[in-house]
């Protein structure tokens, strides 16, 4: 009786191990596909990762973000780098005084270690130490729009800035009639776009227009309050003048705002820089006379394809010379004017 009870003991004991065993199999199988699809997806998902990490990364650190140029640079930039399949960040200062912040960002954007770095100085010299830096890490580097005090950067592309205020001021004298006092409105006296445009204006002026004498020169940070500012202090000192010059974007709108505030349309002659939608308005209004319109998108095309011609080994200029179109209300509508303002 003991051995029959015995028996069935172990007939009920096997058969509970035969169900844990199935149960434990089927858990184990259901685990180890589980674990393969988690495997597999994380793969996938690592795979995508390690194909952006091999995409070349570019930090571009731009003058700013208050004009529409800047907008339309990064346009380029970014068009660039999705026919090059390279990877940009775009960054810039809230306006084109903040020196400091922007070296802030050009120290942050180094901290990435990218592989290139397109760079506009604010300030041609505050940035050399940073710049070495960048040389000390083989990370090549492309200035744009403004060029530095250095001969680290592979290369500029860049509007040139020099011949294009000359011309400025050649449609300006022949707009005042090669004769009368003129003064400036600078956006600064720091970086190489401020300089060239201010030295290419008033020595055209001095140097082939002997009856026009430049009057004045202020720097307005390219803030077009504080440049409306300047141009009403100019336009009180000398209610005879013939007419201003504002070097950049919110220089000449506060040029212009400053001649409508005071009734001055029509007696002083306006003449400007870039071809955001207000100096665009401004010359269809009559108030400003014409402008320098630059390329912006080219310059941001170019500085991410040196960039990458660097990364792969070819050789680049010394200097990208983007172009740059003189437009007023006589050929505003021209295809290749068109193409170059960005309203």
């Amino acid at each position: 009786m003991k051995v029959k009870k015995f028996l069935a003991f172990l007939v009920v004991l096997a058969s509970m191990l035969l169900v844990l065993a199935a149960c434990g199999s089927g858990d184990e199988e259901s685990s180890s596909s589980d674990s393969s699809s988690e495997n597999g997806q994380s793969k996938e998902e690592s795979s995508d990762t390690e194909a952006d990490d091999d995409k070349p990364y570019i930090a571009i650190i731009s003058k700013g973000f208050q004009h529409q140029f800047w907008q339309a640079v990064q346009k380029g930039a970014e068009k660039a780098a999705e026919e090059f399949d390279v990877e940009i960040t775009f960054e810039g200062p809230d306006n084109e005084s903040q020196v400091d912040k922007q070296i802030e960002m050009l120290r942050a954007a180094l901290d990435k270690d990218p592989d290139a770095i397109g760079f506009a100085a604010l300030d041609s010299q505050a940035s050399a130490p940073l710049l070495e830096d960048a040389q000390e890490k083989d990370i090549p580097v492309v200035a744009f729009d403004s060029g530095v005090d250095s001969d680290i950067p592979i290369t500029t592309a860049a509007t040139d800035n020099y011949a294009a205020a000359a011309e400025a001021a050649h449609q300006m004298a022949s707009l005042i009639g090669e004769k009368g006092k003129v003064a400036l409105v600078v956006h600064d006296q720091v970086s190489v776009t401020g300089v060239d445009r201010r030295d290419g204006f008033m020595e055209t002026i001095e140097n082939e227009y002997p009856n026009i004498e430049v009057v004045d020169t202020q720097y307005g940070k390219g803030d077009h309050l504080e440049s409306t500012n300047l141009a009403k202090t100019m336009l009180q000192a000398h209610p005879d003048l013939a007419g201003i010059y504002g070097s950049n974007e919110g220089s000449a709108i506060g040029v212009v705002n400053a001649v409508q505030e005071l009734g001055k349309e029509g007696e002083v002659v306006v003449v400007g820089f870039d071809s955001g939608k207000q100096q665009i308005d401004a010359i269809n209004n009559g108030v400003l006379s014409g402008a320098i319109t630059q390329n912006p998108e080219s310059i941001g095309y170019e500085t991410v394809k040196a960039a990458v011609d660097a990364l792969n080994g070819e050789e680049v200029p010394e200097m990208i010379d983007t172009g740059f179109y003189w437009y007023d209300s006589e050929n505003i509508e021209d295809e290749e004017i068109q193409a170059a303002i960005y309203e």
